[in-house]
């Protein structure tokens, strides 16, 4: 640790408006690059959120230091991270299509009230180290992971009247290295067909070309693309 902060580790209103500024800064600059991104958590709320863990921080070095109060002062920090897990949880939205956004925003707004607690407990290195962390992961790791081509998923229904008619076609996907990531079987009452199922893939394959694939396997009666 630097030892130029050895006189601000300890209690003192110069190290507490120290802490409570650096805290709304370094949040700051995380909020900043989250709005400019128009994620739901922006800018104030990143503060507001590292200040508060700054605040949980100080009052938790108070009744140790000037209270001289001997119960486990950390639970209050504790709390803390378990109630940043709730406000992350709120930013998380789930589309109709099935895929999940808001977890980077999520685990930025945790991870930004940890750093919140380690500037309000005066490790102020780590506190910045963090923050620099924090706004690499966000922009240079950002940028990188968007290049990372996702195969494309989609769910094909497929009517057919022999049991084994399905043993085909998963066969068949698998060749094709198509990944099975969820299966739906349920019987039918009347009709050209005796069962129905609900096939989710993720793969390389077009749709229209496994359906057509589908089609010409015996016992398949219908397919389609949901």
């Amino acid at each position: 640790m630097l030892s130029i902060f050895d006189g601000l580790r300890t209690l003192s209103g110069w190290s507490v408006l120290l802490r409570m500024a650096l805290a709304c800064v370094l949040s700051a600059l995380i909020g900043l690059e989250r709005s400019m991104r128009n994620r739901p958590a922006g800018f104030r709320t990143h503060v507001l959120v590292c200040t508060a863990a700054a605040t949980a921080a100080l009052t938790s070095q108070y009744l140790l230091e000037i209270l001289h109060l001997k119960s486990d002062v950390s639970r209050i920090s504790a709390q803390v991270i378990s109630g940043l897990g709730f406000i992350g949880a709120g930013t998380i939205i789930v589309t109709r299509k099935m895929s999940i956004k808001g977890l980077t925003t999520a685990a930025g707004l945790w991870t930004t009230g940890i750093i919140g607690l380690a500037i309000g407990s005066g490790y102020y290195e780590l506190g910045v180290l963090a923050t620099a962390f924090v706004l690499i992961i966000e922009t240079v790791l950002g940028k990188l992971g968007s290049k990372i081509r996702v195969r494309p998923q989609f769910t094909v229904e497929i009517l057919y009247n022999e049991k084994t008619s399905l043993d085909q076609v998963l066969r068949h996907c698998k060749d094709h290295h198509l990944l099975i990531e969820n299966l739906k079987i349920h019987s039918l009452d009347g009709g050209d067909a005796a069962y129905c199922a609900e096939v989710t893939l993720r793969g390389n394959v077009p749709p229209e070309t496994l359906i057509d694939s589908v089609h010409k396997m015996p016992g398949i009666v219908s397919a389609v693309c949901l």
